[in-house]
């Protein structure tokens, strides 16, 4: 549960849609009301029991007697009654307490209004809230019924259409099926007739952020850009989240300027779409600028700001914003902010702060916060403090394959082979398999994947062969030289050369080499961290060819453009 914070009260409360109690009214009063509205409902004495609920103290929350007597409304076709309940439900709503969107009341709603010829505003209720929840099938067949009852039968085809599509869509994204996610968005498209929805188009950017397909968030952005209904604030967050998460932040940040209404969410998500490229000073600043505005932030906010402060080596600042969270703001640390603060110390190479932390923290230590110390102490080389937390982790989690590879990349660091050894066969016995380095680019609407050491066909072609001699003497003669030394394995000098050159990264930069014109920005996206001396060729890359290359990997975006990088080797 997300807590909301009320700008007037200062206090953060919780947002339900189910019944919430209350200690206005004592439990046998609202017991004893509940009942009595349900009987005036049932006998037929609607006015009776609307005035009762009209008059009840704030707080009556109790949706199977409002959903009674919005039944008793529909069965008398009582239009004047249904409005006055509606009235009272928006009330409640902003009392904090959402029951316009419980699937049975909102159903009963729209189907008041169908019945009484009010479809504009069945269609209103309807839409309202469907941005944040796709909604309970209940719901679109109230919405569908309503138009078939009223001969309206093309648009109820295009709600139960519409309906399977919002199902369909988020069902695929949660399996990581993001590449058929989208084919079935284009197939949506293509078919006659069917008109795409507000909902869809929030749940169609997110998966276009995570796969980085700017070309079809760019799509979507001209339907929207196209469509006669103006965008709401849900809809322009998700447009800007996608843009950010692309690593276009300059257009994002001009449709945060452009929006008329922001949101809380508008502001986290442009925020963290800062912290994720690098700009950690533009972030600074919108904080304090949101701060000056009034918008109170939240824990969101200052995950967003703390984790940017970690790869941006801010040590100071995170500190500074970690400490100031509860005083100057109201908002209690919790695992995740706890997880930033040890990031933020174990990068800076204050490994032993960064335990301090974790034994002195209010709560239990969860894996998030003991990987971040076993990373950090992947990246300052520390094993003692690294074996301690990845003894933690295996128990936290037993099958994640990411801290049995991080311990045993820690050893091979240390040229501890012997253990490095133990960690493999750890794993083996277990049956965990290493995560595959995958890396992938979007090129004229289709997405093309890359593995390590994979691409054998592609990398013995000629078009390969010889853009890789080309680059190779470029980048020799500009002072490159590989960085065998992240070939964690016991072999020669000139195997680790091999295995680097197949590293996903550098297969996907050279693909998008070959087939993209002379001076476009190439865009790529990484499941793994980026090794450090795929970093460095890259750098080289963006020199020589004079190309702008944007890399996402897991942890955040490096821009590349004539030999330096946004994260300025810090990440």
């Amino acid at each position: 549960m997300i807590p909301a914070i009320s700008l007037l009260t200062n206090k953060t409360r919780p947002i339900e849609a189910t019944a919430i109690s209350s200690n206005q009214i004592p439990k046998p009063q609202k017991l004893h009301l509940n009942q009595t509205l349900k009987s005036l409902s049932k006998s037929g004495k609607l006015e009776e029991a609307i005035r009762l609920i009209e008059s009840s103290p704030p707080n009556f929350i109790y949706p199977d007697s409002y959903a009674t007597l919005l039944h008793s409304c529909i069965s008398h076709k009582s239009l004047d009654h249904g409005k006055r309940i509606y009235q009272k439900l928006l009330h409640e709503n902003q009392q904090g307490h959402n029951l316009i969107q419980h699937p049975t009341l909102k159903s009963k709603l729209i189907t008041l209004f169908s019945i009484c010829g009010r479809l504009q505003e069945a269609r209103r209720i309807f839409e309202e809230g469907l941005q944040i929840d796709a909604g309970i099938e209940s719901v679109w067949v109230a919405m569908a019924i309503g138009y078939s009852k009223h001969q309206c039968f093309r648009e109820a085809m295009l709600v139960y259409i519409q309906m399977l599509w919002h199902y369909i869509l988020p069902g695929f994204s949660k399996q990581d099926q993001m590449l058929e996610a989208l084919n079935v968005f284009r197939k949506m498209q293509s078919e006659e007739g069917v008109e795409f929805s507000w909902i869809t188009i929030t749940t169609i950017l997110p998966i276009c952020a995570r796969l980085t397909a700017l070309a079809n968030g760019k799509e979507v952005h001209a339907q929207i850009i196209k469509s006669e209904k103006t965008p709401d604030v849900f809809v322009l967050n998700s447009l800007i989240d996608m843009y950010m998460k692309c690593g276009v932040f300059d257009y994002g940040s001009r449709l945060f300027r452009s929006m008329i209404i922001k949101n809380l969410t508008s502001w986290n998500t442009m925020l963290n779409g800062f912290a994720i490229n690098g700009l950690m000073g533009k972030a600074m600043e919108l904080f304090d600028e949101m701060v000056l505005c009034g918008v109170r932030p939240d824990k969101v906010t200052f995950i967003a700001l703390l984790s940017g402060c970690s790869h941006a080596g801010l040590t100071e600042d995170g500190k500074t914003l970690f400490d100031n969270m509860e005083t100057h703001f109201g908002v209690s640390p919790c695992l995740e902010h706890y997880a930033c603060l040890v990031d933020i110390m174990g990068r800076a190479g204050r490994i032993e702060e960064a335990m301090e932390i974790v034994k002195n923290m209010p709560m239990k230590p969860s894996a998030s916060i003991w990987g971040s110390l076993l990373n950090s102490c992947h990246l300052r080389g520390d094993v003692s403090i690294a074996e301690a937390a990845a003894e933690k982790l295996f128990e936290l989690e037993p099958n994640n394959p990411g801290n049995y590879v991080l311990l045993s990349n820690i050893y091979a660091n240390a040229g501890m082979w012997e253990s490095v050894n133990k960690v493999r066969e750890r794993m083996q016995v277990r049956g965990i398999k290493k995560n595959v380095g995958c890396s992938w680019v979007q090129l004229k609407n289709k997405v093309h994947s890359f593995v390590a050491s994979g691409g054998s066909q592609f990398r013995n072609s000629a078009e390969y062969k010889k853009m890789w001699s080309e680059l190779t003497r470029a980048m020799e003669e500009n002072g490159y030289v590989p960085n065998t030394s992240v070939v964690l394995h016991d072999v020669n000098d000139e195997m680790k050369a091999m295995w680097v050159c197949g590293h996903s990264e550098r297969l996907a930069t050279m693909f998008s080499l070959i087939n993209t014109s002379s001076g476009m920005p190439i865009r790529i996206t990484k499941n793994l961290r980026v090794c450090r001396d795929c970093h460095s060729w890259i750098k080289v890359v963006s020199r020589v060819t004079g190309r702008m290359i944007v890399v996402r990997d897991t942890n955040r975006f490096h821009h590349f453009n004539d030999g330096e990088c946004s994260c300025k080797d810090y990440w």
